[in-house]
C-alpha cells in the first residue's frame, strides 16, 4: 500500500497563555459591546425633572376608568358630574309651537337639549337623528307607549332617561313627543 501522510493545519494558538487570552476575549469583548449599544442608545435620553414629580407620576399611574354600579349614591354622582362635564349641543332651530301646547314643547325642548340632543342630533350609536322622518317612522309606528318604555327603561346603547335619572317620566315623555312631533 501507499503510504499516504495526511498533514495537519498548524493551529493559532500555541501556548497556555495565548489559549487563556483567547477565552478572556472571546467573553469580554461581546459583553463590552452590548454595553457600548445600550449606552449609544439611551444617552440624551433624560426624562424631564417635572415628569418625574409624585403628582405627574400619579398622573400618569392613574385607572382609567371606574366601577359604578347603577342605582347607588356613587352612580347618581357620577351622571351628574358627567351631565355637567357633557358640553351643551348646539341649539336645533325648530318652528315655535302652537299657542295651547307651547308649555308642554318648551319643557320637552327643554329636556331634549338637555339630555337627549347629545346623542340624537348626530345619530350617536344608532340614535335616530332629530327631525328624521325616516328613522323615526319604524319606532312611531310601535306605538308611542313603546317610544315612552325606550325613554325610560333604555334601549341598546340609550341608557334609561337618556342616562340622566334625575328627570322625571312625565319630563322624559315630553321630549319623545318633542322628537316626534319633528320627525313627522
Amino acid at each position: 500500500m501507499a503510504d499516504i501522510h495526511i498533514e495537519e493545519h498548524p493551529s493559532l494558538i500555541k501556548t497556555p497563555k495565548q489559549l487563556i487570552i483567547t477565552v478572556v476575549l472571546a467573553f469580554l469583548v461581546p459583553v463590552l459591546v452590548i454595553v457600548m449599544i445600550a449606552h449609544l442608545m439611551t444617552a440624551g435620553i433624560k426624562a424631564p425633572k417635572e415628569a418625574m414629580t409624585p403628582e405627574a407620576v400619579a398622573q400618569r399611574l392613574k385607572p382609567v376608568g371606574t366601577l359604578v354600579v347603577a342605582g347607588t349614591p356613587a352612580a347618581e354622582a357620577e351622571a351628574q358630574r358627567l351631565a355637567a362635564a357633557t358640553p351643551a349641543p348646539a341649539p336645533v332651530q325648530t318652528p315655535a309651537p302652537a299657542a295651547g301646547t307651547q308649555t308642554a314643547a318648551l319643557d320637552g325642548q327643554a329636556v331634549y337639549q338637555k339630555a337627549c340632543a347629545a346623542c340624537h342630533a348626530a345619530g350617536v350609536a344608532g340614535a335616530p337623528k332629530y327631525g328624521d322622518k325616516a328613522a323615526w317612522s319604524p319606532r312611531v309606528a310601535q306605538g308611542m307607549e313603546a317610544l315612552y318604555t325606550s325613554a325610560l327603561k333604555g334601549k341598546g346603547a340609550m341608557p334609561p332617561k337618556g342616562g340622566n335619572p334625575a328627570l322625571s317620566d312625565a319630563e322624559v315623555k315630553a321630549a319623545v313627543d318633542y322628537m316626534v312631533e319633528h320627525a313627522k
